[in-house]
């Protein structure tokens, strides 16, 4: 165990999704990391839904894998259940989720924390960081120890003032009745930081054995084996099912003559809630026009009795879940095993960090995670681990590591989070993402692992097995491009039978495979590689080629906003003095003190006239730097 006084290259605060990530990227990158969690017992804790990924959120699990990051392996291990949404979409839209074992999940991955060489895991309450001269050195314990480092990462999710509420009982605590972190908020006031109140909530659990699945539409998983991870070898395939049910009149009447014991809607409730996941009085009343809404019922493991109920979020008195509970198909029967709670928590306001994440006011000190104004456990990975590489590049004096919205959707993130803020808990949506063709769930590894290799997360063996992949791809594609087939009969009956025209001429097997109706399965009938190619590089070669013409459009999109993006912002620049601007941007720009014109060009309130103007600026250098 530490003892007061010991030092530390990067201490961690919190054991959630975030943490994990930031103090396994942090001690992987060699580092001596010390994790400080209020409770061993909940490390990766799941106190909402127990499933990972789903639309963007999926895709960013690939991409935290890619760079080297452990969420896609622990759920890999850990599932008991594995889907491929938006499959009758186009491929920038796919997106696996993963229903959790929940218990399994937090066991895995507490038992990788604690294998990990440079990581040191230890059960304490932050109660104040260590900060002098704007500088952040390390922090102060409830039982008095005090221990130092080089960098701090701060991902206190939903404990930072926690207060829960059902009807009208309202208590201080974390989610699932864990301690709820009092004092470090108070610090946090103290070093002047902005906080904003942001509320998330949670549906009641029901027993299993009380509940009419035979009355519900059974979602089974995949039958094709699946996995995030791209190093899963071995596949798990016992999966349990969900079931799907749905409000109706009568719970949405029952609810709307509740509204009045409702704390949304009496005042107690004070802090602003998701948006795309309201409760399920929020969504009677915003949605009043809808006969019903969906209701699923998702096991929390393989060896509880509970089952969530996802879709009825609620903080409505305990007797009135109960009440509506028994007006839903399948479940009038239902004991409730868990009472439904909405929670309230400090937020920083995120436009006060630096895309490293380090914040602004505070030298070394970064922060990841809900308490950076998002939601969803995704989100808070992603944040982890970009918080603890660049923790850890603090450390070792090298550059921040920062990913630009064409590069991931990580990127997409925490560029909203530190230009744009946030109003609401923050959810990662792919409409987010303008080069979202780019940033498809299939191909994270292309994107990332390079950079995953150059930090120091990712393998020799596990790089080697990757450019083998990406070679492969080229020569594939360029064997395409190379051979041409005929109009024989075979191609021609083949053609007849995918309901694809016949050939005219010899045609480019790179441009026959653009239709719609041809798959790379086709392409091999009609003229088959020398050796067999791996099912992954194939559906890079199927998708690169078929929307070739798309994906080179966005490219050149990229490149056009590279040159915003590289223009960087002297840190002499004193927006008080640049003439011209608005009134409304000149606050804008003081308060993010964006790093490049792209970055100012994304603030909302700065106009495009206003970019000219500091373009100009810039470009005068001298001229303009003598008149500040």
């Amino acid at each position: 165990m530490p003892r007061s006084g010991d030092n530390f290259d990067v201490i961690v605060i919190g054991a959630g999704h975030a943490g994990c990530e930031a103090a396994l990227a942090s001690a992987r990158m060699g580092c001596s990391t010390l994790l400080l969690t209020l409770s061993l017992d909940t490390i990766a804790y799941m106190p909402c839904n127990p499933s990972v990924g789903g639309p963007a959120k999926g895709h960013v699990v690939r991409e935290v894998d890619a760079l080297g990051g452990e969420m896609a392996k622990n759920i890999d291990k850990t599932h008991i259940q594995m889907r491929m949404l938006n499959t009758g979409k186009g491929p920038a839209v796919y997106a696996l989720r993963a229903q959790a074992d929940k218990v399994l999940y937090q066991q895995e991955m507490k038992k990788t924390l604690e294998s990990e060489p440079h990581l040191v895991l230890h059960q304490n309450m932050v109660e104040q960081l260590i900060v002098r001269d704007g500088v952040c050195s390390g922090v102060k314990t409830r039982t008095g120890a005090e221990y130092f480092s080089k960098t701090v990462v701060l991902t206190t999710g939903t404990y930072l003032r926690g207060k829960v509420i059902i009807g009208d009982l309202t208590y201080e605590s974390g989610p699932n009745n864990q301690q709820p972190a009092i004092n470090l908020a108070h610090n946090l006031h103290e070093l002047g930081f902005d906080t904003v109140r942001f509320k998330t909530g949670t549906p009641p659990r029901v027993n299993k054995n009380t509940i009419e699945t035979d009355r519900m539409e059974i979602q089974p998983g995949d039958d094709e084996p699946r996995a995030f991870s791209y190093e899963t070898t071995n596949y798990r395939m016992d999966q349990l099912p969900c079931w799907l049910t749905y409000t109706n009149e009568k719970t949405h009447d029952f609810i709307r003559d509740n509204l009045h014991r409702a704390p949304m809607y009496s005042g107690k409730i004070e802090g602003q809630g998701p948006r795309y996941c309201p409760s399920i009085e929020d969504k009677i009343v915003r949605f009043a026009d809808k006969n019903r809404h969906q209701i699923f019922l998702e096991p929390e493991g393989r060896e509880t009795m509970e089952m969530y109920v996802q879709g009825l979020s609620t903080s409505l008195p305990e007797d009135i879940q109960q009440s509506i509970l028994r007006t839903i198909d399948g479940l009038e029967k239902a004991e409730m095993m868990r009472t439904g709670y909405a929670i309230e928590y400090d937020a920083i306001v995120p436009t006060q960090l630096w895309p490293s994440l380090e914040t602004k006011r505070v030298e070394n000190l970064f922060t990841a995670g809900q308490i950076n104004g998002t939601s969803g456990y995704e989100e808070a990975t992603a944040q982890g681990i970009m918080a603890g590489i660049n923790a850890a590049r603090k450390v070792q004096d090298k550059d921040p590591v920062v990913l630009d919205r064409s590069q991931a959707y990580i990127g997409v993130l925490i560029d909203d989070l530190v230009t744009k803020g946030t109003n609401e808990p923050y959810r990662l949506l792919t409409s987010r993402a303008e080069y979202r063709l780019l940033l498809r769930h299939d191909n994270a590894d292309l994107r990332l692992t390079e950079l995953g290799y150059e930090i120091g997360l990712i393998s020799e063996e596990r790089y080697a097995r990757f450019t083998a992949k990406r070679e492969a791809i080229d020569e594939e594609i360029e064997r395409l491009r190379q051979t041409k087939v005929k109009p024989t009969p075979e191609v021609q009956s083949l053609l007849r039978e995918l309901g694809s025209s016949e050939l005219d001429n010899a045609v480019e097997l790179s441009k026959l495979i653009r239709r719609p109706e041809i798959k790379y399965e086709h392409i091999v009938r009609m003229a088959p590689p020398e050796r067999p190619v791996a099912p992954d590089v194939a559906e890079q070669v199927e998708i690169q080629l078929k929307y070739e013409g798309y994906i080179k459009k966005s490219l050149q999109q990229v490149e056009k906003m590279k040159k915003m993006e590289n223009k960087r912002i002297p840190e002499w620049v004193d927006y008080d003095q640049v003439t011209g601007i608005s009134s409304e941007a000149r606050e804008k720009l003081n308060r993010v003190r964006p790093l490049s014109l792209g970055q100012a060009s994304r603030i909302s309130g700065v106009n495009p006239s206003d970019i000219s103007i500091l373009l100009v600026t810039i470009e005068q250098g001298g001229t303009s730097r003598a008149s500040v």
